[in-house]
């Protein structure tokens, strides 16, 4: 359902939708929305596999056909970015000179740059982090407003806690959301925007399971605050950022376009997990993998939910109803053909999404690693199944 597509020009899979963003509505109240029926986005037409210059031939060859890494040149049209380390954020921030995809990543050592195709990255800030366990520099996420504002959020392991910071170009990153505890273990969180203005932050559980279902406690969590740290208006508990409770390790967070489904992967001391957010215990498991492939970001299509994995190559597929409910098995893609082993995922549209590999944290790196791509749908919405 899902493949790699090498593309030259990102905006052509983005039309409508890269040039510009639309403007997020303002902050609303945390509560059962009704469902919608699911509209499909723009289908591309997507260039050949390969596209050579000018006065070479094969246009329309096989993605085997591309030449392989040279240093840090990536001849795949699909990536946008090379020679990264361990990435574990990315989000879109526009388009670039030439109409492709702009964006900002993280690396988890504690670097957020922005990056745009054939250009070395942009450093925005760098970030004192703690790598010793499985924390460090392991979220982002964009302001609502981030066409005006510029800001942008991370989420950050420190000498002495778990924390969001707020960056603005040229400024010191400020801390807004401190105090999320931090242990030898389950130190990871993720960063994503509701939708609606506010900002979703799942935290880990510090090695310590007791803390997760402990109401008083930052530590495996769902929070929903403001872009100044405060509890967001409309959340279950007035004056408390918690909306749900119960994580151990969360590995990535993504909202549906029309902000109906929030979803949240984790790994668990049984199995890696996916669960659908609600107020109250996470406790009903969407999709569980005993396997353990390492589930990390997501993005929800309107038909289907899309998730990366760390542990394993490539992508698994969800095939997703209206109310969001699986109908089937994951289908995996990308295992053979891909970009290897992926970490953060962020959707640009119901059609594509932008990507991070971590491949340089145990997989097989190429001289380009570590990479950001964009990964686009075989058969668009709706379309199911391989051509």
């Amino acid at each position: 359902m899902v493949r790699s597509v090498v593309l030259l020009a990102a905006a052509c899979l983005l039309a409508g939708g890269c040039a510009s963003f639309p403007e997020e509505p303002p902050p609303t109240s945390w509560s059962a929305q009704p469902q919608l029926t699911p509209q499909a986005g723009p289908k591309p037409e997507l260039p050949g596999e390969f596209r050579p210059t000018p006065g070479e031939q094969g246009r329309g060859q096989t993605p085997q056909s591309i030449p392989p890494p040279q240093g840090c040149k990536d001849f795949s049209p699909a990536v946008i970015a090379t020679c990264l380390t361990t990435v574990t954020g990315v989000a879109p921030i526009g388009a670039d000179a030439n109409g492709g995809v702009a964006a900002y990543a993280t690396e988890r050592g504690g670097r957020l740059v922005k990056v745009t195709k054939d250009v070395d990255p942009v450093v925005i800030a760098q970030i004192e982090t703690d790598t010793s366990s499985d924390g460090g520099l392991t979220g982002l996420a964009l302001s609502a407003t981030f066409a005006e504002d510029q800001l942008a959020y991370v989420y950050v392991t420190t000498a002495t806690d778990n924390r969001v910071l707020r960056i603005a170009p040229g400024d010191t990153p400020k801390p807004i959301l401190t105090g999320i505890p931090k242990g030898p273990s389950g130190n990871r969180g993720v960063l994503a925007s509701d939708r609606r203005g506010s900002l979703l932050v799942a935290t880990g559980d510090a090695g310590n399971p007791a803390l997760a279902a402990d109401p008083n406690s930052l530590a495996g969590k769902v929070l929903r605050i403001d872009g100044s740290g405060k509890p967001a208006q409309g959340n279950p508990t007035a004056g408390s950022a918690v909306v749900s409770s119960g994580l151990r390790l969360p590995g990535g967070l993504c909202v549906s376009a029309d902000a109906q489904k929030i979803w949240v992967t984790d790994w668990t001391a049984a199995a890696d997990v996916v669960y659908r957010v609600a107020p109250g215990k996470l406790s009903e498991v969407a999709w569980n993998w005993p396997d353990k492939p390492g589930v990390m970001g997501c993005s929800s299509y309107s038909d289907m939910l899309t998730v990366t994995t760390s542990k394993t190559p490539g992508l698994q597929s969800l095939a997703m109803n209206a109310t969001g409910a699986f109908t089937g098995k994951p289908e995996l893609t990308m295992q053979e053909d891909g970009f290897g082993r992926l970490g953060p995922m962020e959707m640009l549209n119901d059609t594509a999404s932008l990507v991070g590999t971590v491949n340089k944290a145990g997989g097989q790196p190429v001289s380009s690693d570590d990479r950001v791509a964009i990964v686009v749908r075989e058969g668009g919405p709706g379309g199911g199944g391989k051509d």
